[in-house]
């Protein structure tokens, strides 16, 4: 399993010090089954704990995930900043995830060197 972060999800992750333990966590419990919302379209909803703050006071993700192959991080944002997703941004977000999600190992690689995708590394 690879779990990728757009450029513009890095970026707000580094401000708001989202680590990337915290995102493979919220993949691995994906993987076992613990999806909080399914949106349609590999393109899921999912809380991600913030360090010292736990769920309830962490921050919503939208994630293009196919089980047991990769997930790409794609969006984010703190509950008390918005509700939810309109719906014209999930069409967004499925299209994207259907483009994502078809990348082949190589087109990603040469997408992180370019800075256009970063991995998410951890200890693990």
């Amino acid at each position: 399993m690879r779990i990728f972060k757009t450029r513009p999800f890095h970026r707000w992750a580094i401000d708001i010090k989202l680590a990337d333990e915290a995102l493979s966590s919220a993949v691995d419990e994906m993987e076992r089954g613990l999806i909080d919302v399914n949106l349609g379209g590999h393109v899921y909803k999912k809380r991600v704990a913030l360090k010292g703050r736990g769920k309830s006071g962490g921050v919503r993700t939208i994630i293009a995930y196919r089980i047991e192959d990769k997930a790409f991080f794609v969006y984010g944002f703190a509950k008390n900043a918005r509700a939810n997703i309109s719906s014209d941004e999930l069409k967004a977000f499925k299209k994207l995830a259907n483009e994502l999600l078809s990348h082949r190992d190589a087109v990603l690689d040469k997408a992180i060197k370019e800075g256009k995708f970063f991995e998410v590394i951890t200890n693990e």
